[in-house]
């Protein structure tokens, strides 16, 4: 029997290559591969004609889905390519890793006992020695081992001595024999890195042994480079052995789930990153020839952009490239001497264009495809199906969504999107779009990511289905939440999820803890969700009926409350006052009822006169009003002067113009008489008042767009300029000049100005 050991980095087409050729040429009849043998039953599905990588195991608790691990595999993976040789050919494949049963278990007894507090022993004298070399260079060097390497071969850059020692060769010769002496040397300097290492080590000579004793001859393992050099020594079987008993396990899931290319970066399981998977994706594709295609790639895109790239600045760059390799005493063209081509000659040193070449075509992000049979969970399934019926492909490229919910096809979309965010996953994002905020307009952004699949495992204990699932999750939120607020809230998102069972239970609970909330903000944040419902119940088919006696409620409890609330508040607490008032106001701005509309004026007006209630919120009210076209100039000014006049504090003067202007400035910019109250009140300030104020007075003013500040500004100068016009045009005849005091001014004026005055 022999074992050939195959040390390998994880995910690079240089490394991927040489192993598959050494494989072909070893025909080996058992291939072992350092992976979780917890997925061993769904190793078959790689060959599956429906898997197209990138894609990643998932190994997960059963128990609590949250403790995961992936795996990623793309086609230049190293284990991806020894896998598919085995399986092609026929060929046993296995997974030789410590079990992700066991793995997970140490985690969560890590984790326990990290939460229980220790005592700390008494600390003793010490003698001080040199340090040793610090955990976290081990840690690095255990991850990377090449980059050891590098330095001693003159290197500062890892990446690029591994991209031209490994990735751009083209042949398997004496390739693993010296990983193979170069990872030996370093494991007689570090034998141990970490206590896992030897657990796993022990465990994958096991599986080693077991093969062995299966009687096959040709043993193939491939393995991390830093393993590499002791998984050929097999004598110490009972070492291991007593190494591995009694190791505490979990009960474990495993499946396969789609993966993108910026994601094979992320470092779980084996997942070693990589910064450019695009790069690497196009030197495995095209070993030959590579720098001209990759080129011409970045011309195509770029002419893609409508920007202006011929054949002949191709050439120009191609040869640049190249230039730049030859200087570097480089054997070809790497991604960074493309990269400099491609600025210079395509771009013409424009950086802007180069975020397109490094999103399409050095990362070159795509999301990979499993086979059906890999779905675990019911939940899973049924979003699968609901996708397929309403033709909506999940992909990580941001993609716009326009819904009509008058549209069948759009409702059941919008019904979909709606749930999933119930349940926590954020495939889609409701957007708000100028011009298109109509009643029967949904726009959304749709984003899928990966982690999605974990969430959609872990919200199967709710049901089987995304509708069933989502109304189980809402029932249970609402038994939960403790406020009124986080009530409506809830009612308001399962209204869009057109969820009748949690709409009923929903509307019990608020009624009841309605009816016994004392908290007045609570009730004012109750009120939008509530009013959203009621005047929309039309595209949801919600029966408002049963809304509308609810808001009647609270808005009573509102009207009789808020004038106490509202006096004697702190800065603080008058900001979430008002931030509550605006609530309010907006459910009955969208109501529209007459009785419930002048009731709320009438109340704004009581607080706008209130002389205890904090200019924040008089100054608000007064704007409201303003906006409902219930306060006429006249009281605007009066209101004005008596907010502003000297025996108001600065601080509370500030804070009421604040409250006024906060909202539309094409509203207060006609009202000239308030400018000028403004005016004068500022030019009255003490300087250190002012200084004082300023931040308040800035911030009153930084929501208004340019435009509407330069009108601010126009027409604070058009005041003054119509002031000093009426003085220039008054007549001559209203001119009286006292000539004897002024001929007694002229003498002065004349010394002052060296000329004399006779004769005059």
């Amino acid at each position: 029997m022999s074992i050939h050991v195959f040390g390998i980095r994880h995910h690079g087409p240089g490394c991927a290559r040489s192993l598959r050729t050494a494989l072909e040429a070893l025909q080996p009849d058992i291939v072992l591969v350092e992976g979780p043998p917890d997925a061993q039953e769904i190793l078959p599905l790689l060959v599956h004609s429906d898997m197209k990588p990138p894609v990643a195991m998932l190994i997960f608790a059963a128990e609590n889905p949250k403790k995961a691990v992936y795996y990623p595999f793309t086609t230049f993976s190293p284990e991806w390519q020894a896998l598919q040789y085995a399986l092609q050919q026929n060929i046993a494949a296995r997974f030789i890793d410590l079990p992700q049963e066991i793995q997970l278990a140490r985690l969560s007894e890590q984790a326990a006992q990290l939460e229980i507090p220790k005592e700390e022993p008494e600390a003793e004298p010490v003698t001080a020695e040199p340090a040793e070399p610090a955990l976290p260079q081990k840690e690095t060097l255990r991850e990377d081992p090449f980059a050891l390497l590098a330095q001693a071969a003159g290197y500062e850059d890892h990446e690029l001595w591994w991209e031209l020692q490994i990735e751009q060769r083209r042949d398997a010769q004496n390739f693993f024999e010296a990983i193979l002496e170069a990872m030996s040397a370093l494991r007689a300097e570090f034998p141990l890195l970490h206590e896992d290492d030897a657990l796993r080590e022990a465990h994958m000579r096991k599986m080693i042994r077991e093969a062995q004793q299966e009687g096959f001859q040709r043993v193939a393992v491939v393995c991390g480079a830093w393993h590499a050099p002791v998984l050929a020594d097999l004598e110490d079987e009972k070492a291991d052995t007593a190494l591995l008993k009694g190791l505490k396990r979990v009960a474990v899931n495993a499946t396969w789930i789609p993966w993108t290319n910026s994601r094979l970066a992320y470092r779980s399981g084996y997942g070693a990153g990589i910064t450019s998977p695009g790069w690497y994706e196009h030197l495995w594709a095209f070993p030959d020839g590579s720098v001209v295609r990759w080129i011409a790639n970045a011309a195509g895109l770029l002419r893609g952009q409508d920007l202006d790239v011929s054949s002949a600045s191709v050439i120009e760059a191609v040869r640049l490239g190249e230039a730049l390799a030859a200087l570097r005493n480089l054997p070809m063209a790497g991604l960074a001497e493309l990269h400099e081509a491609i600025k210079t000659v395509l771009c013409h040193g424009d950086a802007a264009p180069m975020s397109l070449i490094r999103e399409k075509l050095e990362i070159n992000e795509k999301l990979g495809q499993v086979p059906t049979e890999a779905t675990v969970v019911p939940l899973q399934y049924d979003l699968e199906a609901r996708q397929r019926a309403l033709r909506l492909k999940p992909t990580v490229e941001k993609t716009e969504l326009d819904l009509d919910l008058r549209k069948e096809l759009d409702r059941a979309r919008s019904q979909l999107l709606h749930r999933l965010r119930l349940l926590n996953i954020e495939w889609g994002k409701p957007q708000a779009v100028r011009g298109k905020m109509g009643t029967f307009h949904e726009h959304w952004q749709l984003q899928w990511r990966v982690e999605f699949i974990v969430t959609l495992i872990e919200a199967n204990i709710w049901g089987n289905t995304i509708e069933s699932a989502a109304t189980a999750y809402v029932s249970h939120e609402a038994e939960a939440a403790q406020e009124l607020p986080q009530l409506t809230e809830l009612l308001d998102l399962a209204i869009l999820a057109e969820l009748p069972g949690a709409v009923d239970k929903l509307l019990e609970n608020i009624q009841r803890c309605s009816a016994a909330s004392s908290d007045v903000q609570h009730l004012m944040e109750a009120m939008p969700p509530l009013a959203r419902v009621a005047r929309y119940s039309d595209v949801r088919q919600t029966r408002a009926e049963h809304i509308v006696p609810i808001i009647d409620g609270l808005f009573e409890r509102v009207v009789i409350s808020l004038p106490g609330a509202c006096s004697s508040l702190d800065d603080d607490a008058a900001r979430k006052m008002f931030a509550c008032i605006d609530k309010v106001h907006g459910s009955v701005s969208l109501l529209n009822r007459d009785g419930q509309r002048e009731e709320w004026q009438a109340l704004l007006r009581s607080l706008m006169q209130r002389e205890g209630i904090h200019g924040l919120i008089r100054g608000r009210c007064c704007r409201l009003l303003l906006e409902m076209r219930v306060l006429d100039e006249e009281e605007l000014q009066r209101f004005t002067r008596l907010a502003l006049s000297p025996a108001v504090e600065g601080m509370q003067a500030a804070s009421w113009i604040e409250g006024l202007l906060h909202g539309s400035g094409l509203l207060v910019i006609h009202q000239d008489e308030l400018w000028r109250a403004l005016d004068h009140w500022l030019c009255e300030l003490p300087a250190d008042t002012f200084s004082l104020l300023l931040p308040i007075l800035r911030r009153a003013f930084a929501d208004f767009s340019a435009p509407e500040r330069r009108q601010m500004g126009e027409k604070v100068k058009q005041l003054y300029t119509d002031s000093a016009n009426k003085q220039i045009g008054m007549g001559k005849e209203q001119m009286q000049v006292n000539q004897e005091r002024a001929e007694l001014v002229l003498p002065i004026l004349a010394q002052i100005m060296g000329v004399s005055i006779d004769g005059h």
